[in-house]
């Protein structure tokens, strides 16, 4: 079996009171240029709407979710600081994706993406011949974390499967106990049903504030290996969050992008119509 070259993107756990943003239209329509002959599922709960959204709908399969939501314990954010801060912030519709992105892999089989995604060229071919393949986040944690804002996977792959079904039982609140390190330990446990890459490839820009400068105000050189960007979005969109970033999404506009040389600028540009 190989991995499809079917990308899914989860989108719209949360209502939808402002337009869709010209990242996420940039992310769906990277994918679209990047692999043309890609099918590409846009799974959503509620719509999104905005001339950016009406550009890329047409391009994509929309697959409503329908479902209600309660897909983990939500009582375990009040234990400690950290899950009380993800839930005051409303930022637990990330928690259902994590669950949501790996029942849909296991049924379905191909690259889960989030929507802070710039694809930059296509992956190896060698890849997709693989049975599951992901992207270390961190080197310096022991183990090191793996990252699952990107996952390439061939459908009932066990990697995935045996994942979702610890994913209740190791979800504690936290931002990555159970998205990040648990597929790190299960890659010790099961080293051959998945293929592990060094960060270049999907994380080669950090998620602390040097790689999120080197993003957003910086123009870098880029390795030939970087197949896709993450956007570490959750870290700057807000305009309340300056810890990481003197930057946030309403400045992330046609007109920044077109008009300043940084990295991300100088790639998004190849998909602006």
């Amino acid at each position: 079996m190989a991995i499809p070259e079917h990308f899914h993107f989860i989108f719209g756990l949360r209502p939808q009171v402002e337009p869709f943003h010209l990242a996420w239209y940039l992310c769906l329509r990277s994918c679209r240029l990047v692999y043309p002959g890609a099918r590409i599922s846009f799974h959503y709960l509620n719509m999104p709407h905005g001339p950016w959204w009406d550009r890329i709908r047409d391009q994509l399969d929309l697959v409503p979710l329908g479902h209600d939501g309660n897909v983990f314990d939500t009582r375990r954010y009040r234990e400690h600081q950290e899950g009380r801060f993800i839930e005051s912030e409303g930022l637990s519709y990330a928690h259902q994706a994590d669950f949501l992105r790996l029942k849909i892999l296991a049924e379905e089989g191909g690259v889960y993406a989030d929507i802070d995604t710039l694809f930059v060229r296509p992956c190896p071919a060698e890849w997709w011949r693989h049975r599951c393949v992901m992207g270390q986040e961190s080197v310096d944690a022991d183990p090191p974390t793996l990252c699952n804002a990107l996952i390439m996977a061939e459908p009932r792959a066990k990697f995935v499967e045996s994942w979702l079904e610890r994913l209740t039982r190791v979800f504690d609140g936290t931002w990555n106990r159970h998205s990040c390190i648990e597929p790190a330990l299960l890659a010790k446990e099961l080293p051959d049903e998945i293929t592990v890459l060094p960060p270049t490839p999907f994380f080669h820009f950090r998620y602390d504030q040097a790689g999120l400068l080197d993003l957003y105000a910086r123009d870098r050189v880029v390795p030939d290996e970087l197949c896709s960007i993450h956007m570490w979005s959750h870290l700057w969109w807000d305009a309340k969050r300056t810890d990481f970033l003197h930057f946030h999404a309403g400045q992330l506009t046609e007109a920044f992008i077109r008009r300043y040389d940084t990295t991300y600028n100088r790639i998004a540009r190849r998909y602006l119509d």
